[in-house]
């Protein structure tokens, strides 16, 4: 079964951020909401999603403020604005700061909905390029779950160890913490579970990445795995 696409949303007004949680949820999506900005900073922070809604006036850090740590951290994550701010120097700085799009209040479930449905598409058709990954010693072909090793060596990938890299590389730049990848890769809970899965795991697949697996996942003393 195709899992359903993560959506954060984050936004201080009760009413509003729940009929944009119930409107997402019928059409499909998971959602995850936030009611502030230290909220959600917290949870834009710890973990990706297929896209984030953000509200700019927010208690504790605005959305601009959000937007900047988010792109410091994950560059690649999408993001719409909803906001009441519809000046257009309000709307050029969200998009120039990286937003993909932004929608002013009031703006129908319809609107949204099309707006959300434009991103994700977006989103979606530039990881459809990202089907191999080349590095020292080698190449992923993650459309076959292929590794082929300048040696001619080849080792057929899990499921779970293609994940694994692809998300590391989805990431690259920073370090990941075991217990993000718990939640975004294995779909656990993290909170009060000792487990060492996820660096079973990051050892079979440096072995079959060959000689210079070391090299292209690293470890982060302390911090987690990122991809060198």
């Amino acid at each position: 079964m195709k899992e359903k696409p993560v959506i954060l949303v984050v936004e201080d007004d009760a009413a509003v951020r729940q009929g944009v949680v119930d409107a997402l949820s019928f059409s499909g999506y998971e959602v995850i909401s936030a009611a502030d900005g230290r909220q959600g900073m917290e949870y834009a922070l710890k973990a990706s999603y297929q896209l984030l809604l953000l509200d700019l006036v927010l208690p504790h850090f605005s959305g601009f403020e959000v937007l900047e740590a988010l792109r410091k951290e994950r560059p690649g994550q999408p993001v719409i604005i909803l906001s009441a701010r519809g000046e257009e120097a309000d709307r050029v700085k969200g998009l120039t700061m990286g937003a993909d799009d932004y929608v002013v209040k009031p703006f129908s479930v319809r609107e949204m909905l099309a707006r959300v449905d434009a991103v994700l598409r977006r989103s979606s058709e530039r990881e459809v390029g990202q089907n191999a990954f080349d590095y020292n010693g080698g190449r992923v072909d993650f459309s076959r779950r292929e590794v082929c090793c300048d040696d001619g060596d080849r080792k057929e990938l899990s499921e779970r160890e293609s994940d694994l890299l692809r998300y590391l590389i989805s990431n690259k730049g920073r370090a990941v913490a075991r217990e993000e990848l718990l939640q975004q890769v294995w779909r656990i809970d993290p909170k009060n579970i000792e487990t060492r899965t996820i660096d079973m795991h990051v050892a079979h697949l440096r072995e079959k990445l060959g000689d210079h697996g070391q090299e292209v996942v690293v470890t982060v003393r302390g911090k987690g795995y990122m991809v060198g």
